[in-house]
């Protein structure tokens, strides 16, 4: 999400500092910033913006010393500016530190803080770190980091550096990368590989609740117990662009395996620790702010209104308020019967999509209330909406949208929950079971993610095929969907989804011999619908490869190939099922030779209309 760096060592630190995050830029960003002792005190400089801001900022006068650390920063808590950039520092100006990923309880802590006297200058969740520090301070700059680590909850990678124990850098990580660079009289630390790999190909990898103490000749790792760790060297033989990527073919890939981390991130805090609601900090509506809602209109484009159908579902289903679903080129130019009593919801994972900003400028124009779900802190949309839900997916580089995907059915099921809870339409046992499998998600992500190989071959084996199928019901029509645009916009292989039930209504004429016809299995009040459609396709010779739940020996009987996914909830489903459709695409892509991460006559943030 973030890019860290840091150096200690003989060398004058600016100079790597500034190019270490360069080679981090692909991560995208909205500041950036360096902070390093000069012998006396520590020089921080920080702004807004690309870091080719940051490097004019200091053309003139770069701060000089041999000790320091670097960040680009993409928001989370606080819009982009300079003073919410990284790196912070407490009131004194003596501790600062760099952050990746999500302090949990900082609002808590921050007003602790606060009450004690501190003085706070950003609206960042980092901040309360640096005047932790200065706050446990009592001589040791190590034991004052260990204590920071036992009041603060939520996923991060750190790196400390303070004025009064100037010859080291402390690190740690707990969800978030972190690596040291192992250099001759001087070590490096970064979040990601390409940052250091023009200076060093030895490394240390650290692992959740691992602690670095980082000097210009060692590097002791120890846990949070302060017990050594003895730490493999990992040898990096990548090249540079594919550091970038973590050593994937593609980013596409990556990002769909990094999805368990961005769906943990999303859920970040946002889930009551009695797993009896969901918290929104962001909202804080009351039984007041949702009881004159009649009815929701969810608009978006692309992979986003897909995410807003399934979100139709969670919110009728659960909140038991009407939904309309509108692709947002077309919502503003039917007349919309929105009003006072609707909210309108867009859903955009730049926040920059021009048909969805101008449907939300048309929906306020009509008086409604409106929600924006979007990826990306202070774009347009998350500035003229009435409210906003971030998705913590971090930045998406390949075209195909997959983690900002995910974590759009997250944040709709998250918010369908809240809704739920303050309309009452829910019995807490359901939703703690719900908010349960929440939790279990990234886990079960990951569980996925491992049983890719029979996915290659179905890929190898269909890639060639001209035209393929998608069929569902109820919630798996929302997700074939989703899976049809993957595999045509960046394998270029005619996709349709339909609705099983329709099959009968003209598209069973288009089903022949050979044809691939993917078969989405999952929901139990539709399954036995959903097995007599299969058997349809079947008649007619198609080759039917089925999406089912994990156990499942009827589906097995019905279809030629089978992929499974981990047992939950049927409304968490979706997103489980939604990603061997992803890896599917992916490998028939790759199968073609297709240019996976930029598909011909695609962009990735479409601003005009």
């Amino acid at each position: 999400m973030c890019g860290i760096v840091g150096y200690i060592g003989p060398k004058q630190a600016t100079s790597f500092l500034i190019e270490g995050l360069s080679k981090l830029e692909y991560r995208g960003y909205d500041s950036a910033g360096i902070a390093v002792y000069d012998g006396n005190k520590i020089d921080v400089e920080k702004s807004v913006g690309r870091l080719s801001m940051l490097q004019k900022k200091i053309e003139h006068q770069q701060p000089e010393g041999h000790i320091g650390i670097g960040h680009t920063r993409w928001a989370t808590h606080g819009r982009p500016s300079d003073v919410n950039s990284h790196p912070h520092t407490d009131c004194t100006g003596k501790f600062v530190v760099v952050h990746n990923g999500i302090i949990e309880n900082y609002l808590e802590l921050k007003e602790k803080l606060i009450a004690k006297g501190h003085t706070f200058t950003s609206e960042t969740d980092t901040e309360v770190v640096a005047h932790l520090l200065e706050d446990v301070y009592e001589g040791d700059f190590e034991a004052a980091v260990k204590k920071v680590l036992t009041m603060i909850e939520g996923s991060y990678a750190l790196v400390f550096m303070s004025e009064y124990d100037p010859d080291k850098l402390i690190c740690t990580k707990q969800d978030n990368p972190m690596v040291i660079g192992l250099g001759e009289g001087e070590n490096y630390i970064a979040s990601d590989i390409p940052a250091i790999i023009n200076y060093t190909r030895r490394t240390y990898i650290l692992s959740d609740g691992e602690m670095a103490i980082v000097t210009r000749d060692s590097v002791w790792v120890q846990n949070r117990q302060g017990m050594p760790v003895t730490k493999k060297v990992f040898e990096v033989y990548w090249d540079a662009q594919a550091a970038e990527k973590g050593g994937y073919e593609h980013f596409m890939i990556k990002e769909i395996y990094e999805q368990p981390k961005a769906l943990r991130d999303t859920t970040s805090g946002r889930l009551a620790k009695d797993d009896k609601g969901i918290v929104f900090d962001e909202l804080k509506w009351t039984k007041d702010d949702v009881s004159p809602i009649k009815k929701i209109v969810i608009t978006a484009c692309g992979t986003a209104y897909h995410a807003g159908i399934v979100g139709k579902y969670y919110l009728e289903q659960l909140a038991r308020i009407p939904v309309e679903v509108d692709v947002a080129s077309e919502f503003r130019y039917r007349s919309p019967l929105v009003d006072e009593s609707t909210l309108a919801i867009v859903i955009s994972q730049s926040g920059e999509t021009l048909d969805t900003l101008a449907a939300l400028k048309e929906a306020k124009r009509l008086g409604a209330r409106t929600l924006a779900i979007t990826n990306v802190v202070g774009s347009s949309i998350a500035r003229e909406a009435d409210n906003v839900i971030y998705t913590w997916a971090g930045p998406e580089i390949a075209v195909a949208s997959t983690k900002a995907y995910t974590t759009q059915l997250v944040a709709m099921l998250m918010l369908s929950l809240y809704m739920a809870g303050l309309r009452e339409t829910l019995p807490e046992s359901r939703m703690q079971d719900l908010i349960k499998g929440l939790r279990n998600l990234p886990a079960q992500t990951h569980e996925v993610l491992e049983e890719v190989e029979p996915i290659k071959t179905f890929a190898q084996q269909y890639g060639f095929n001209e035209d393929v199928f998608f069929i569902g019901r109820s919630l798996d029509y929302a997700v074939a969907l989703e899976g049809s645009l993957k595999l045509k916009e960046i394998s270029y292989i005619h996709a349709e989804a339909y609705a099983a039930g329709e099959l009968k209504h003209g598209t069973l004429a288009l089903i022949i011999e050979g044809v691939p016809v993917i078969a989405l299995a999952t929901q139990h009040d539709v399954y036995e619908k959903m097995l007599s459609n299969i058997k349809e396709v079947k008649a007619r010779d198609a080759v039917v490869i089925g999406i089912g739940l994990k156990g499942d020996e009827q589906l097995v009987k019905y279809v030629d190939h089978t992929i499974f996914i981990p047992h939950t909830d049927k409304y968490l489903t979706p997103i489980l099922t939604v990603v061997p459709l992803q890896l599917l695409s992916y490998y028939a892509a790759v199968t073609r030779g297709c240019d996976v991460d930029k598909p011909r006559n695609l962009a990735k943030s479409v601003t005009v209309e």
